[in-house]
Order: structure tokens, then sequence, then C-alpha cells
């Protein structure tokens, strides 16, 4: 066969589809089960599962000094996990985090962050060690065999596939995590309460999803709260989905000066990290807007000790409503979405609360079996050597005279096992004839030539005796466990009733049924008010007394003054066709001197990429007609009803390609349109000759324009006022321009 034709053998023709669909599913599977989705059994995903097995490795048990960060994650990585320090580092601070987790795993010494969302030190700088809970709950017994062992990355190691959990660890701390279309969350749940119902499905395995919530009365969240919807969880655990709402806690203090302070001392689950400075800022901007002027200050004063958020009121301040409002304007009541999604038998499946108590039940009855067949095994062979002592002291004489015929090793062990005498000196034919009829086994022979002669003293020999009466216990033990499943579901129950006794800790999160929150809303008092905005793009309101005082430095501070009602809305059209709506009440009222909040802070406005041709107030709009001039000459009048919206920005005019907004204007009251092109033609036509047009459309030509020229200005007369305009250095009365048709050239003006 040719170089040419081998070549071309090894050429696959397929699809490009089908290999991109079947890269696309490996890769799926693979990021599912092998990074992002926790395994039903121990609860772990694999690189806290390799974390854990690399920190038991090396020995950093409870009781043996912390080791740094930085070395157990580099074990974790070289050995187990290739796929970068700070995936395993991360999983490390979370198992050490017990605001996260509803048993620490990882006892962490140094910054491992905070409920606030400070993020932990570097690797470098922290130590962790087990904690005694992991030790006794997931890594006891992993000598016995009891879980499957595979080989690692580079197959230089042996990793094993689950960890022997003993407690239903995907409930005690849940899980979180995104995969490739689809994500999993599991709440925390109370150790005590979850043991307690998997004690019950032991013994009764028929029990009712009902009586099962008996024991998983719900959720517990590290961070305390209040779950308002308890009625619902039987539902979510029955489905293994659904939304959990919870509420922060909050008390009632007085205050300094007869003030009244509502405190949080209890926040929800989902606040943990920035959501705590989110509140404070939302709280701080409900005083501000005014919706909520009752507020007069709030202070993070939260330490090791707890959470302690303190919101001052002023005096005579409605407590009670205050305290809704918080509950229904910030995150102080938030939803928990719960996704029970696991990896069970190597495939991910949402699964009810009874499919993983029973999964867990399955993998402790499958984990004991393994253990006590170990066990036994163990047991057998140390009754075997035991006997064969027993045995080998009632002929020790004999044993001895072997021994001392015996020119080798192997032929002592010979002779013993198999009673071949060739080549052993004996003192009489009667000892080589019983020399012949010994018949140990070769572990017990084995036993008896590394025997030590201090065994024969006979004491040692009595207690030799009595550890093999124990032997015989253990292996009836053993067998009955392994032969009758009530024994050994009563042995489960029996450990799982000594961890629920050393671990077990109180509630925290309280369960019931809330209503819908009801917020007094108190009715507003409409007032006339003045809206500033400055040069620099800076907004505010001032209330029309002090406008009044400080006229004259008012106007000459700000580039736009527009007596508003406080109902109202500030619209800002700009040079791009957009309009921005801004409620006045979203405006803070400031003193004269006090600097203004940006505007594209209020609304969507850009700074940058826009600027603002008129401002106004909706309700002056919606009662007028609006006239639109762009720089191509297109010219509109659109009803002011077309620009009432919900929405903070919409486009109030459709313009061309490369065209802009030269003025926007409200034409009630006018009689005239003047145009000017920036090459001097100036035009004055009726404004009744304008269109009316719907904001969606562009316009009819107001002026016909020279190639290369554009609209520079426009103008909207009364036929009243005498309006001049600079030109090159002259004025020009535009009240007497002719009036022409519109569309037309113009007059040039030099």
């Amino acid at each position: 066969m040719s170089e040419k034709t081998a070549n071309e053998e090894r050429i696959i023709r397929t699809d490009y589809s089908e290999i991109m669909q079947k890269n696309y599913i490996d890769y799926a599977m693979s990021v599912i089960i092998s990074r992002a989705l926790p395994d039903v059994r121990d609860g772990l995903k694999p690189v806290q599962r390799r974390v854990l097995y690399d920190m038991y490795e090396l020995h950093t048990t409870y009781d043996k000094p912390y080791r740094k960060s930085a070395r157990i994650v580099g074990d974790t990585m070289g050995k187990y996990h290739p796929h970068g320090d700070s995936s395993i580092y991360d999983s490390l601070v979370v198992m050490a985090q017990d605001f996260k987790k509803g048993q620490t795993l990882v006892d962490g010494h140094g910054n491992f962050g905070s409920i606030e969302g400070d993020g932990a030190a570097a690797m470098r700088y922290t130590e962790a060690r087990l904690e005694k809970f992991t030790q006794d709950c997931f890594l006891a017994d992993l000598d016995r065999n009891i879980v499957d062992f595979v080989p690692n990355f580079d197959e230089t190691e042996k990793e094993p596939t689950v960890l022997p959990a003993r407690v239903p660890n995907i409930l005690v701390n849940g899980s979180d995590g995104i995969a490739v279309g689809m994500a999993t969350s599991i709440p925390p749940h109370n150790l005590a309460e979850v043991i307690s119902a998997e004690e019950a499905l032991i013994r009764n395995g028929e029990i009712s999803d009902e009586e099962l919530l008996r024991f998983v009365k719900g959720p517990d969240f590290p961070t305390g709260g209040i779950v308002v919807n308890k009625s619902d969880l039987a539902e979510i655990y029955k489905t293994g989905s659904g939304k959990i709402r919870i509420r922060g806690k909050v008390e009632i203090e007085k205050g300094r000066n007869g003030r009244t302070n509502i405190v949080v001392t209890e926040i929800p689950y989902t606040m943990i990290g920035s959501g705590i400075g989110k509140f404070m800022s939302d709280v701080a901007a409900l005083a501000e807007n005014r919706t909520c002027p009752e507020i007069a200050d709030i202070s993070n004063q939260s330490s090791k000790e707890g959470i302690r958020i303190v919101i001052e009121c002023k005096k005579g301040a409605d407590v009670e409503n205050i305290r809704n409002l918080l509950y229904k304007k910030t995150k102080l009541e938030d939803t928990f979405g719960v996704n029970m999604l696991v990896v069970s038998g190597g495939r991910p499946e949402t699964m009810s609360l009874r499919q993983i108590l029973e999964a867990c039940v399955d993998f402790q009855f499958e984990i004991n079996d393994r253990k006590y067949q170990d066990l036994l095994a163990k047991e057998l062979e140390r009754k075997e050597i035991q006997e064969g002592l027993i045995r080998a002291c009632d002929v020790i004489d004999l044993i001895i005279e072997i021994l001392r015929g015996s020119k080798s090793r192997k032929q002592a062990m010979d002779c013993l096992v198999m009673g071949v005498t060739t080549g052993i000196r004996f003192r009489s034919a009667k000892s080589r004839k019983d020399a012949m009829n010994l018949m140990f086994t070769e572990r017990q022979a084995n036993a008896i030539l590394d025997m030590r002669l201090v065994k024969l003293i006979g004491l040692e020999i009595e207690a030799l005796k009595r550890e093999y009466n124990e032997t015989l216990g253990k292996i009836g033990f053993y067998k009955k466990l392994l032969e009758d499943h009530d024994a050994m579901a009563e042995q489960i129950i029996k450990e799982l009733e000594s961890f629920r006794a050393k671990y077990a800790r109180p509630r925290r999160t309280v369960l019931t049924d809330a209503g819908e929150i009801v917020i007094a809303e108190k009715e507003l008092k409409e007032e006339k008010v003045i809206f500033c905005l400055d040069r620099f793009g800076y907004a505010k309101i001032l209330d029309a007394q002090t406008y009044e005082k400080n006229k004259e430095t008012a106007d000459a501070e700000n580039r736009y003054i527009l007596p508003v009602m406080n109902t109202d809305k500030v619209c800002i059209f700009t040079d791009k066709g957009r309009m921005h709506a801004i409620r006045v009440l979203d405006i803070p009222q400031k003193r004269l001197k006090d600097k203004g909040v940006p505007i594209d802070n209020l609304s969507k406005f850009s700074n940058q990429d826009e600027e603002i041709l008129w401002v106004g107030a909706l309700a002056e709009i919606s009662r007028s007609d609006m006239l639109f001039v762009t720089a191509n000459g297109f010219v509109k009048r659109t009803k002011g009803t077309e620009f009432i919206a919900s929405t903070r920005s919409i486009q109030s005019t459709k313009l061309g390609e490369g065209d802009s907004l030269v003025l926007v204007a409200p034409s009630d009251e006018m009689d005239t349109v003047v145009l000017r092109s920036q090459k001097g033609y100036f035009i004055r036509f009726a404004l009744s000759e304008v269109s009316e047009l719907k904001k969606t459309a562009i316009g009819v030509r107001g002026i016909a324009l020279e190639d290369g020229d554009t609209v520079g200005e426009a103008w909207l007369l009364d036929g009243q006022t005498d309006l001049k305009a600079e030109w090159h250095g002259s004025k020009v009365s535009l009240n007497r321009l002719k009036i022409a048709k519109r569309g037309g050239k113009g007059t040039l003006r030099r």
C-alpha cells in the first residue's frame, strides 16, 4: 500500500455538527458529574471530597497542629484536583465558614472571611485542620475497604469515589452549584432533625412523607432568620423544588432622646456577603427619596458576637409600618430557590426529601456491610492464629524439638504445615511421628515461629485464651449483623444516636406562616417644588420657599430651573432623540448649598453620549404639542400624551442615520418656526404647515439643504416677541423674516 493511500485511510469523514454535539455532551456531563453537583451519598462535590481526603492523608487531624492552607491546596492540586488552586482554596474556605455551613468540616485558623462579604486572606497566611465531626462522620474506617478507590488523574495515587459519610450531609450542610444547563440549590438543615428522620426511615421503610416532616421540620439556616411560608414546605420536600421565603429577625429597642430603634439581629441566608451592604444602602435610599422619611439613621454594629444592624427612627414614627416597609422594599425578606438536584447512581437527578433519605440509608447499609465484612475477615484470621498458638502451647516441647532440629525456617515451616520431617533431627521416633501429624495452617505456623518465649508464661497463656474467647464473641456479633438486617439497622441507629448526642445543636431558624405584608401608605401631600440641574449634570430639589428667597443665586448656579409638582415627573429630551423621565420623589431634596446627585444616577441618561436640549414637567408636556427639529432639516409635531410611559427612558422621535435633534420645545401658543443652516440660510414658515405625526415618525422636510449643510439653530416664535439672533456679528430680527413655504431653500444671510 502506498504512503498516500495510508494517509487517506486515516481521514474520518463526518458531519461537523455531530462532532460538536458529542463533544459538548461529553463536556456537559463532565462538568455535571465531576465539578458542579454533589453526590447524594456524602453531599460533597469532587473538589470538597478531595480536599478532605488530602487533609486525612496529611494527618491534619483535629488533635494535631494546624497546617498552612497553601500546603493543603498544593498537595490536593498535585495529587487529585488539577483544576487550579483558586477553586480548591475557595472550597476549603467555604467548608470552614460557620455562617455558610450547618456543620463546618474544616477548622480554619486565621482570616477565613466574614458574613459581611470580606474575602479570606491568601492561602499562604491561613492555616487549617480537620474538624472532629469530619473525622468521625466522614473519614472513619476509610482503611477498612468500605468505599471504592480509583486511580487519580495521572494514575500515581488512589482516591475514594465517595467518602463514607455517616450522616446525610447533603441535607445537613446543603449545597449550591451551577452546571451546564442545570443548577442545584439545597438549604442547610438541623443535624438532630435529619438524623431523627433517618432513624425513623430505617425503623419503618413505609413511613409517610407527612411523618418524615414531623422530624425534618424545615431548613435550618446558619444565619437563623424566619421562614414565613411553612405550609409550602411539604410540597417543596415532596417535589424537590420550590421557593422558601425567609425574613431577618428584628427587635424593637429604646433609643436615644426618646427615639425607637429597629435592630436586625438575624439576616436571611441569602443576604450573606455583599447583601448586607446592599441592604444598608437600600434603607438609606428609602429615607433619602422620602419613601420612609421616618428613618433617621442606620448603622452596622455587628461583631463577633453576631449581627446587629441598628435603624434609628424619628420621634413618633410608626415602627410597625417601618418594619413592614423594610420587609417589602429591601432584602430583609428574600426568596431562597430550592432545587434538590444531586448526583445519584452516576447521573443528575432532582430528588425529594424521602428519596434523599432513602439513598443515604441505603449507603449506610452498604458501607456498614463492607465494614463488618472486613472486620469479620480480620477476626477470623485472628481466631485462626489464636487457635494455632493455643494448640502450640500444648505441644510446645515438640515444637522446640522441631526448631532445634531444623536447619532453616523453611524446613521448620514445612514440618509444621505439611508434616515433612526429612532433614530434621528428633530425639526419638515418637517425636518424629508426632511431628508428622501437627498439620498447622501456614498462618498459624508463621505465628508460632514468630512467637516470643515470654508467651509461654502461664499468665500469658491465660490472657491468650481470654483474647480467643473475645474473638469468638466478636465473630458471632459480626455474623449476626451481616446475616440479620434488623440487627444491622439497630447498629446503624446506635451510631447515629451517638453522633446526634455529640454534635447536635438547637434549631436556629424559626418556621411559621405569615400573611402578606401590609404597608400603610401615607397620603402624599401635593406641593410645588423646584427642580434644579447645574451645568455639571447634578440635580436636586429645592422647596419653593427656599428658592424664592435665593432666586438670583439659584438661577446663576443652575442651567435648568423648573417649577414642578412633587407628584410629577421631570422629562429630559436629548439630541439623540431620547426622553428620560425621573420621578420628582426620586430626586433628593437638598439645601441650596448642598451638591445634587448626578443625573445619570437617577436615569438612563449618558453624560458622555448625549446632550440635553430641553427639560420639562410631564404634566406640562402631556397638555401640549411638542415640536422636533433635526440637523438634517426634518420637522414634526407630536402630541404630548405620547410621552406618558411607565419606563424610565423612551425614544421620543425616530432619527435617520447620522441625524440628531437640534430643537425640542412645546409648540402651543406659537405661530412660526425659524430654521438656520450652518451655511447661513434662514427660513421662516407657519407652524401650521408642520404635520402632526407619531413619535415613531421621522418628520417632514423643513428646509432644503445643500450638500454638506445642516441645521445649526431653530426657534419657535409667538408673533409678538421681537426675537433677535446673532449671525456673523450682526443681529437678525427673526420676526421680520419673510414667511415662506415649508421645505424651501430659505434666504442666504451673509
